[in-house]
């Protein structure tokens, strides 16, 4: 029996994934005041009657989706339980899994994090956020778990959050701000890879479509844009063309303006397709 080749990149299943179904990603964020607009309970039972409805919903149409790591992580084991059964469900209805758990530390740690992305983990995801604010070298251990099994990070670079600019436009000693050192680094990585510019690399950044203006410098990314924030917190179709133009590869995510549609299933697919529609105009 020959050996199994090396696994395909994230970046390769991402753009596949995109070209198939669309670049729709739909968080699923089981809040306590989702649930109960859904009519369920605020505990296991209710996480799992909510997860199961909207993975059975949307994981055969939409590219992603994206589990919130922390409305899980709230129920105790149990709930871990709900968030494995769900990622190994969508996968196998051919959804990317990105877990949205913003990982960040260093060493040992990192890479305890990371081993979500590793084959034979209970729970393998197909990428996950991570925060870079403790040094580039932090994100190394996930860098080299993401590569070894076809996996992918995302990077917190520009987020839509208020105050995100008290950090992200910090000035380093090179006249960079934070953000774009982040960019470039990420760039870094795919570059090693071998993307070429134009390509889609494994290493993506999180950048909102809430932003006034694009102020980071994307073009030796190389990878893929996360860029959440469209629909209740107030980012459109047009934001995304505003700001990234149509020639970068952009995962815009939606969560509360799709989930608002459950518990009815044909509502929720309703809820993506229009999206999945705005977008593509």
């Amino acid at each position: 029996m020959s050996a199994a080749g090396p696994p395909t990149p994230f970046g390769t299943r991402l753009a596949a994934a995109v070209a198939d179904r669309g670049p729709l990603c739909v968080g699923i964020d089981p809040h306590r005041e989702l649930l109960a607009s859904w009519g369920l309970t605020d505990d296991v039972g209710g996480l799992r009657r909510f997860t199961d409805a909207v993975v059975g919903a949307l994981a055969g149409t939409v590219a992603v989706l994206k589990p919130q790591s922390a409305f899980y992580e709230r129920h105790g084991s149990r709930g871990l339980q709900v968030l494995e059964d769900a990622v190994a469900a969508a996968r196998a209805e051919g959804a990317l899994v990105l877990l949205d758990a913003k990982r960040g530390d260093i060493g040992s740690t990192m890479a305890g994090y990371a081993d979500v992305l590793a084959a034979g983990h209970p729970g393998q995801v197909d990428a996950v956020t991570v925060s870079p604010y403790l040094g580039p070298g932090s994100l190394e251990p996930a860098v080299r778990t993401a590569r070894a099994h076809g996996g992918g990070l995302f990077v917190l670079a520009r987020t839509s959050n208020p105050d995100a600019g008290t950090f992200q436009h910090a000035r380093l000693a090179d006249g960079r701000t934070v953000a774009q050192a982040v960019v470039d680094t990420v760039g870094g990585w795919n570059a090693e890879d071998g993307v070429p510019g134009t390509g889609t690399g494994s290493f993506g950044v999180v950048v909102g479509v809430t932003l006034a203006e694009l102020d980071v410098d994307l073009a030796a990314l190389r990878g893929p844009v996360l860029a959440p924030g469209l629909g209740a917190q107030g980012g459109t179709p047009a934001d995304l063309r505003r700001l990234f133009g149509t020639g970068a590869a952009v995962v815009p995510t939606v969560s509360r303006d799709v989930l608002a549609a459950g518990p009815d299933p044909a509502a929720l697919r309703a809820a993506a397709q229009r999206w999945a529609a705005e977008l593509a105009g």
